[in-house]
């Protein structure tokens, strides 16, 4: 049966590229949680229908036609626009850094549907994430709980090395938590209080609209996000430029 020239999909806009003058090459994660490229032609016209469709961060019906290389947008409908995060530097940039980290953990020809869930969630707790603690807080349990899910859990009950219950530090490289004894061997061991490997457990295991209840501290988030971007940075073995810019703010 061959295969069909045409085929419809829901999908967040996660990156764009200039293509001539007045298209744009689109990196979308597909509802089936695949990550697909598409031509969007005259999607940089002004006026251009188009041009609101494929905005970054929008989830959008898309009508694809099959391609050789990349497919063409037929046609799109916007589903959610989650157009509350324009126009806000801090909402925008956290954004940014799921839709970073998406296009980093979605690939071709490999469905996981639960991806496009999880990214569509977070992206509207952007939006309702009432201040930057919790804006922080959102970034950084997206970021931990797709590089869970994808095969790259922090081992947080005990010592990553020799099973101690008893853990003071946290190192990238080594997985997860460490105790005293063993940090003393290994370069980026950091130590830390209990209460941020706590953190980092719960916001693996919690909901969003949990995560949208907590009151934390300027100083917790941001600890929070640091952890988030090194281990996401070292497993994913990229430099994360969207992170670094949210760091920076």
């Amino acid at each position: 049966m061959p295969a069909r020239k045409t085929f419809r999909t829901k999908a967040i806009v996660l990156d764009r590229t200039a293509l001539a003058e007045q298209d744009l090459i689109l990196t979308l994660l597909a509802e089936s949680g695949e990550e697909l490229r598409a031509v969007a032609k005259g999607a940089r016209k002004p006026g251009g229908r188009l041009a609101a469709r494929s905005e970054l961060f929008c989830e959008t019906d898309f009508l694809l036609a099959r391609g050789r290389s990349l497919d063409v947008v037929s046609e799109a409908s916007v589903v959610d626009a989650h157009g509350t995060l324009r126009g806000n530097m801090e909402r925008v940039s956290a954004a940014s850094v799921i839709c970073e980290v998406a296009r980093l953990t979605c690939f071709s020809d490999a469905e996981d549907p639960f991806l496009y869930s999880l990214c569509a969630r977070a992206l509207r707790a952007c939006e309702q994430a009432q201040n930057q603690e919790r804006l922080d807080l959102v970034v950084a349990a997206y970021v931990l709980k797709v590089l869970a899910h994808s095969g790259w859990r922090p081992e947080l009950a005990a010592c990553v090395l020799c099973g101690d219950l008893e853990t003071s530090h946290l190192s990238v490289s080594a997985g997860g938590a460490l105790c005293a004894s063993c940090a003393k061997d290994i370069p980026d061991a950091q130590e830390v209080g209990g209460a941020l490997i706590a953190w980092i457990k719960a916001l693996i295991g919690m909901t969003f609209d949990a995560i949208l209840e907590y009151d934390v501290d300027l100083m917790t988030s941001s600890e929070l996000m640091g952890f988030a971007h090194r281990w996401a940075a070292t497993h994913l073995d990229a430099r994360l430029r969207s992170f670094e810019f949210c760091l920076s703010l």
